[in-house]
């Protein structure tokens, strides 16, 4: 595990963006650990959060021309009306 300081952390914040391993933020003045950073692994919220129906689930370009036709779906099934 690597220890960086606060001062490396604001001279090169690039650190933290391309972290691959965790390291320890250590506090020079008082010689004592501050915080441990972790790297994060990134992956799909959507296949989490859909559950059993995840492979129904249509990824979306413009969320608001989805909306305006779900809309115009839920209207036409509650009124009758057509588009």
């Amino acid at each position: 595990m690597y220890s960086v300081s606060i001062g490396d952390i604001q001279k090169n914040i690039s650190l933290l963006t391309k972290l691959t391993e965790a390291f320890t933020i250590v506090d020079k003045r008082k010689n004592r650990s501050v915080a441990i950073v972790y790297p994060i692994k990134k992956h799909s919220i959507i296949d989490s959060l859909a559950g059993k129906y995840s492979n129904r689930v249509k990824r979306v370009d413009n969320l608001e021309i989805a909306k305006e036709e779900a809309m115009k779906q839920v209207m036409s099934e509650k009124y009758g009306l057509s588009y």
